[in-house]
């Protein structure tokens, strides 16, 4: 859609949904559409801007330069110059800025019913929560005013309003987004994150928002080793029935249905206990790491007090009880945690669990609003935590309840948990992760194939199909199991292959691993490229060229 087209279709859906409480601060219809006419003519330009087009919007903790910040506490509000550093690389790929979205105050709740400008209530039903911290965000992007908005996750709040209102919210391994221009909740464990319809525009967002910042010095890159897909024959555990405790009763035919789901798509499920994963996360609200929100913003809700929300108030003077030693006793806990976690994931590619147990009403939370929000963060506050990743995709509704299933992983297995959750809706996996080197083969490794496990089993991700330009042979060695040798003649054929893309490190074992007389060297592609791929410089073996490739020649 042209984009001014698209800010004016913005709009006219605020005025239709009639939901003001999303919003703390909304640009001037005017403005954007200024912002969208200089946008749509570098596009006509012949600039690539891969967002042009979409609209988004931005949680009230995260600098956009020129409107106000305020994380919700009117006294709180300052105006940045200059935008967050996810936000500055969002706009420069097109995208544009409707506004500020209405979340739990400092980012702490999971309700998103503490807030001065009161309650967001949920897209599909108002009596009900929409989730917080980050409400006015996902409910945005559920009732269709923005392609995409920005959330924040610190104990689940950017998957617990996806689930509640029917989007896709991804969280990454902390560091991947940087941070820098977001008011810190816990600085040790706060992401930013994204809500979007689907996997596809979520990943898009994500990958342009991601990378290292000089301005953020806790942001991370990607390692090395980052795998690039998930294996074929993929296992996720799963929660014990007695670790569904507080499940709610009417979700419970949903969270079956979604196992079936990933069942019917081919991932093995395994029950197993993940009751000290949830234990973990206690720490995060009823242990000293409530220190890390008293000096994120504790000092400035002492000197308001009239501005704070009494729940969120409550929270962060808890922290008033703890010692410095008790908050190093704390995060050596932590560190146990996060060993014994990796040991009782040891031999899976996912953790599934229902993204929250129950979707209450206001009133609910309003009768009792710390043990229902703390109900809420059962399966999410531990991910942060323990370094790990998650993918939260809608999974259906109970009546006007949300549900929502989420794809936990591994720091940096953010791939993996995209390509599970695009299984589980049936869709094409979009890339997050780095596209790593590209590797084509022509034999034992192709799709099906002996060695084929030798690239999976590395993370590696399937990319198409190849064909080599019409200059090469194909010979078969004696070997167990058969492989074929490529050589460049001059005088040959084109042969069929695939191509590959594997993490440096990954491309790295192959190359110490190879036998000889195979090396890895550069490939004519029938395009007319080059790409690295196995061959050999001298042939050897029985030349079966004329076979039309290594499938024909084992067809027989």
């Amino acid at each position: 859609m042209n984009t001014t087209a698209r800010v004016a279709a913005a709009y006219a859906r605020i005025a239709e949904a009639d939901r003001p409480e999303v919003w703390i601060a909304l640009r001037d219809e005017a403005d954007v559409l200024a912002e969208a006419a200089t946008v749509q003519e570098r596009v006509d330009a012949g600039y690539r801007l891969p967002l042009a087009g979409t609209v988004f919007a931005a949680k009230d903790n995260i600098d956009v330069a020129g409107l106000p910040t305020t994380a919700a506490c009117p006294s709180f509000a300052y105006t940045p110059i200059q935008d967050a550093t996810a936000v500055l690389r969002l706009r420069a790929a097109g995208a544009i800025c409707l506004g500020k979205t209405n979340l739990d105050q400092f980012a702490t709740g999971l309700v998103g019913t503490r807030s001065p400008h009161g309650p967001v209530r949920a897209a599909g039903d108002p009596a009900r929560i929409s989730g917080g911290s980050s409400s006015g965000s996902a409910v945005a992007v559920a009732l269709g005013i923005a392609d995409f908005a920005l959330g924040t996750d610190t104990a689940g709040s950017g998957r617990v309003p996806a689930a509640l209102n029917g989007v896709v919210g991804i969280k990454a391994s902390l560091g991947l987004v940087p941070v820098d221009g977001v008011v810190p909740a816990c600085p040790s464990y706060d992401c930013l994150t994204v809500f979007a319809p689907d996997l596809e525009l979520a990943a898009q967002t994500m990958r342009i928002m991601t990378g290292p910042s000089d301005l953020d010095p806790a942001s991370r890159p990607w390692p090395a080793d980052v795998p690039l897909a998930a294996p074929p024959a993929a296992r996720a555990a799963i929660p014990l029935d007695a670790n569904l405790a507080a499940l709610d009763p009417d979700f419970r035919p949903l969270w079956e249905e979604s196992l079936a789901r990933f069942a019917a798509a081919g991932v093995e499920l395994v029950p197993i206990d993940v009751q000290p994963l949830l234990d973990a996360a206690l720490l995060l609200y009823e242990g000293a790491l409530i220190a890390e929100r008293y000096a994120a913003f504790g000092a400035h809700i002492d000197a308001w007090p009239g501005d704070a929300d009494p729940t969120v108030a409550e929270i962060v003077r808890g922290a008033d009880k703890f010692s410095g030693a008790d908050l190093v006793a704390d995060q050596q806990r932590l560190r146990a945690a996060r060993l014994q976690a990796a040991d009782i994931l040891d031999g899976f590619d996912a953790l599934l669990l229902p993204t929250t147990p129950l979707h209450p009403t206001i009133a609910d939370v309003q009768a009792d609003p710390i043990a229902v929000n703390a109900a809420m963060g059962v399966y999410t506050n531990f991910v942060n935590l323990l370094d790990m990743a998650a993918v939260a995709v809608p999974s259906g509704t109970a009546g006007t309840k949300g549900f929502g299933t989420s794809v936990i992983v591994p720091a940096f297995h953010d791939q993996v948990a995209l390509d599970l959750a695009a299984r589980f809706q049936a869709v094409d996996a979009p890339l997050y992760a780095p596209a790593g080197t590209e590797l084509v083969v022509f034999g034992a490794h192709l799709t099906g194939m002996p060695l084929n496990h030798q690239l999976t089993a590395l993370g590696a991700r399937f990319a198409g199909e190849v064909a080599t330009a019409p200059a090469y042979r194909m010979y078969e060695l004696d070997t167990q199991p058969p492989k074929p040798l490529v050589v460049r003649t001059g005088d040959g054929a084109s042969l069929p292959g695939e191509r590959w893309l594997l993490s440096p490190a990954a491309l790295g074992e192959f190359l110490t691993a190879l036998p000889a007389p195979m090396t890895l060297g550069k490939v004519e592609l029938a395009d007319g490229t080059w790409a690295t791929g196995f061959v050999a410089n001298e042939p050897a073996g029985e030349d079966i060229t004329a076979k039309g490739g290594w499938r024909a020649h084992r067809a027989g």
